[in-house]
């Protein structure tokens, strides 16, 4: 079973692109720590405050051994004290999802159907 983390974070809407560098540097860091990054989303139009990273795992046990190695890593703890400092992250919030077999990836087909 895969299960994703889903964060919610609400951010300083004035330091958005201070967040966009942040989440950009979880790319080598969340892999290396043993997540399977499925991206970060930044707000493009309507609320400006939410954003949002998804990391998937093998099982909540895979969770918390990746857990261990990030705040072991010296560029995840680097980058979570950078936040801190810079206070972008105003609140965070993690829940964990299964995704629904059935639904999960369904492309629009490639010649719309009429």
């Amino acid at each position: 079973m895969t299960i994703t983390c889903f964060i919610r974070y609400e951010i300083d809407p004035f330091q958005s692109e201070a967040f966009r560098e942040y989440a950009a540097r979880w790319a080598t860091i969340i892999p290396r720590c043993g997540g399977d990054l499925v991206g970060y989303f930044v707000p493009h139009e309507g609320t400006n405050n939410v954003a949002w990273g998804l990391i998937a795992f093998d099982s909540l046990a895979a969770y918390e051994a990746y857990r261990a190695r990030l705040k072991a890593d010296p560029d995840g703890r680097a980058n979570f004290a950078l936040a801190q400092a810079k206070r972008l992250i105003l609140r965070e919030e993690r829940t964990f999802l299964e995704a629904v077999g059935a639904t999960f990836r369904m492309s629009a087909p490639t010649t719309p159907t009429k």
